[in-house]
């Protein structure tokens, strides 16, 4: 299943090209631009798949800390000189290209926390107060771009990794009742439009024409197109634009109305299969950080899966998190892409070192 030049894990890269494939018939139907920006980010992506896939994923544990420092200082940069838009300043234009780092940091703060835990030598509590407390300065700085969606993934596959790795769950008591103490203070930095979004989930139908407009148009166009679809360019949420955000964070939306129950089956199908390869590497691998980093990149995967069809279908609030793979936008793409790159380049490095034993 691998190919012998690249080592490249044709398991693992099938469900992704199927998604990607997917991605870029759905885009094309909206708008041709969204088309062939996309595919340009693909290719992009899939260089820097090939570049770091390459890499010894053992140097990685080495620039673990200089990659954490990077981050904070890159993250900085955003908040002094981020382009505004809609409101958020999440993105930094350089050659007339946009980055949002919130998105491309993932892979490299998630080597930063793998080499945390990987170095470990017990889990007590103080180890456990140590990530939050590393985690901080990053949520918070996501956090006031404003980006909450990221700014809550982040912690959130923090909570999930450290809980999945052995971290005692009375630990995270301790943590849990001073933030709860302090909720009303959270509660009040939150911006107003993500008060209402929470609002709304909790009361769908409160204002229709209004807070409530994203998430009944959502779930009206997931349930119109039944079992096979409207046709490509056929969706009348998405094609007259009823939909906000057709291609981004209510992608998956889209794609129900236009490709139906079958559509979406074959989508969640491949991400299962991706879960599944990212957790067999996982079980496989041996060193601590190799184990830890795949367990990362799972959670990472599963929770934005998980939040972003949960959003469309209306059984989460909206936070804007994205469809992994799926999604218009060349920064979630790039990367997923490193994600993946990584993830082979530990797989490919077990397998030689398997066969150097044998």
């Amino acid at each position: 299943m691998n190919s012998k030049g690249l080592g490249i894990d044709w398991f693992l890269i099938i469900p992704v090209g199927l998604l990607v494939i997917i991605s870029l018939v759905t885009l094309f139907s909206l708008n041709p631009d969204f088309f062939k920006s996309q595919l340009i980010f693909l290719i992009v992506s899939l260089l820097a798949f090939v570049f770091f896939s390459q890499a010894n994923y053992k140097i990685l544990d080495i620039y673990s800390k200089p990659i954490y420092i990077a981050s904070l200082i890159l993250l900085i940069l955003v908040l002094l000189l981020g382009i505004e838009s809609r409101g958020s300043m999440r993105w930094v234009e350089f050659l007339g290209l946009r980055a949002q780092f919130s998105e491309i940091l993932k892979p490299f703060l998630a080597i930063s926390f793998a080499s945390y835990l990987a170095n470990l030598r017990n889990y007590n509590f103080r180890s456990l107060l140590n990530i939050f407390l590393l985690l901080g300065p990053i949520a918070l700085l996501i956090f006031f771009q404003p980006d909450l969606g990221n700014a809550l993934l982040y912690a959130g596959v923090v909570l999930v990794t450290t809980v999945y790795l052995g971290f005692p769950l009375k630990y995270f008591m301790g943590l849990f009742l001073p933030l709860l103490a302090v909720f009303p203070l959270v509660w009040k930095l939150l911006h107003e439009y993500q008060r209402q979004r929470v609002l709304t989930f909790l009361d769908p139908g409160k204002d229709p024409l209004g807070t409530s407009y994203n998430v009944i148009q959502s779930v009206i166009a997931v349930g119109s197109g039944m079992l096979m679809g409207r046709g490509l360019g056929q969706g009348t949420q998405s094609g007259l634009r009823f939909l906000p955000e057709r291609h981004t964070d209510f992608i998956f939306a889209t794609i129900s109305e236009q490709l139906g129950f079958i559509g979406t089956v074959i989508v969640l199908f491949c991400f299962v299969l991706i879960l599944y390869k990212i957790y067999t590497i996982f079980l496989n691998s041996d060193d601590k950080f190799s184990k830890a980093f795949a367990a990362i990149i799972f959670f990472t995967f599963l929770i934005q899966i998980f939040v972003n069809i949960g959003m469309n279908v209306g059984i989460l609030p909206i936070v804007g998190v994205t469809l992994p793979l799926v999604s218009y936008g060349g920064s979630s793409l790039l990367s997923n892409f490193i994600f993946l790159g990584f993830l082979s380049a530990i797989s490919k490095g077990r397998r030689q070192e398997i066969l150097e034993i044998k």
